[in-house]
């Protein structure tokens, strides 16, 4: 929110701006009055330059955190120290430091957008009315799909982590409370009738997030395949096989 502008203060012993700006040009012998009062034109370069160096650093947050994202992917988290990713993003570690207060928060931000994203999918699928266990369970897989590819950098590194940190760990009991979710549905969709029962419902449903995590290594940016046609493809050879 924008801070309220309040009227300068006019107390005694408090210094008005033009005073300030005269006592500016007295400390600077090559500034005569008239450069040290007059007003700076908003789009002049000198205006651009002090813009430049008390704006924000070249990224912002939310673009930090993206950029980030994909260097943990590739270089792995473990092994990436903030001076890398300064480093790989072309910016210096303060400007890093303007947004996160260290690397592990920026894990944090960096998974917590795919576990809320996958989170909230399959949470509303499963509560779809008027629909059986089996429907919402399809539904609940492909937008897992499309999910995954929105968030593919965030999700792969979610499913990289390993409980090293309790963050990691964290992470993983989000993991482990939306395979939950997706279990519910496996068994609810058992006990309908609508999927086979020789199956355990811990299979079934490793199986499903077997097929869908896989997409997290080969997809890339620029697949030739869009996101709806892949989730379409998967439902279909999770639910009813390649027969024609």
């Amino acid at each position: 929110m924008p801070e309220s502008s309040s009227p300068a203060s006019t107390s005694p012993g408090s210094t008005s701006p033009t005073s300030a700006s005269n006592a500016s040009a007295a400390a600077d012998p090559s500034t005569t009055p008239a450069e040290a009062t007059a007003p700076t034109p908003a789009g002049s370069a000198e205006a651009t330059a002090k813009r430049s160096r008390r704006g924000r650093p070249g990224y912002d947050r939310e673009t930090l955190i993206n950029k980030a994202t994909e260097v943990f992917v590739s270089r792995g988290y473990d092994g990436t120290s903030m001076d890398t990713v300064a480093r790989e993003l072309g910016i210096t570690k303060s400007a890093i430091y303007h947004h996160v207060k260290s690397k592990e928060e920026l894990l944090h931000l960096a998974i917590s957008r795919g576990i809320r994203a996958l989170d909230s999918a399959v949470e509303t699928e499963s509560l779809r009315e008027n629909l059986t266990a089996l429907e919402r369970l399809q539904l609940a897989v492909r937008a897992s799909v499309v999910i995954l590819i929105e968030y593919h950098h965030s999700v792969t590194l979610l499913l990289r982590v390993r409980g090293n940190s309790p963050l990691e760990r964290d992470a993983l009991e989000a993991r482990r409370n939306i395979d939950a979710k997706v279990r519910a549905l496996v068994e609810s969709a058992i006990a309908e009738g609508g999927l086979r029962s020789d199956f355990t419902p811990g299979l079934i449903t490793r199986l499903l997030f077997g097929m869908v995590n896989s997409i997290t290594e080969w997809y890339r940016p620029g697949y030739p395949v869009d996101p709806d046609t892949i989730a379409e493809a998967v439902t279909t050879m999770a639910f009813q096989g390649l027969e024609s």
